[in-house]
């Protein structure tokens, strides 16, 4: 591993995970464990924010952090997501739906990896943000249900709309390196498989 400044970054964002769980379990239900959850949350979803920019303007994107950097955002975002959950403060059945999102999404990258990567789209940028703020909301004004309510709706709408489009990004590019095969090469390839 490299030691540039966003690898270190994405590294704390990991390590502050299970820091984050362990709040939720001691005092998740007080309204200090709660802030002590939201500051460690905010903290770490910056570093995710400043790691991307630093390693492109330095000019320091390495394959570590290409391979570690998602684990952290989703190891995060579960983790906060299932406490939420467990604590209440968030629908059960938003964070099964999220997580089965992130799960599919996360197979299919894999699936078609041989064929070619897909990006990360803006649609899908947006959905971190929407999680995010759901998050925050929902530690930050756990009885603002109304509008909580409403930020849940949109935000596992959104994610699942993003999730879709990731299937549909990933068929055209099977369609598309698949013809792109010479016709000797279709038997061999299909063997392969």
């Amino acid at each position: 591993m490299t030691w540039t400044l966003p690898n270190v970054l994405t590294v704390l964002r990991l390590l502050a995970v299970p820091f984050l769980g362990a709040v939720f379990v001691v005092a998740g239900n007080t309204s200090a464990g709660r802030w002590t959850a939201l500051a460690l949350f905010v903290a770490a979803s910056l570093t995710d924010i400043a790691d991307g920019w630093i390693a492109r303007r330095r000019n320091q994107c390495t394959e570590f952090g290409a391979l570690i950097d998602p684990i952290a955002d989703k190891a995060l975002m579960a983790t906060a997501l299932i406490c939420l959950s467990a604590d209440d403060l968030l629908s059960w059945w938003a964070t099964a739906l999220i997580l089965a999102r992130e799960a599919g999404v996360t197979a299919l990258r894999l699936a078609v990896l041989h064929r070619g990567v897909i990006p990360a789209s803006r649609g899908g940028k947006v959905k971190t943000v929407a999680q995010t703020t759901m998050i925050v909301l929902a530690l930050a004004a756990p009885g603002w249900t109304g509008v909580l309510a409403a930020v849940v709706t949109v935000t596992v709408c959104w994610t699942v709309v993003t999730g879709l489009d990731y299937g549909v990004k990933a068929l055209a590019l099977t369609r598309s390196r698949a013809s792109s095969l010479p016709p000797s090469a279709g038997p061999r390839w299909l063997l392969r498989r």
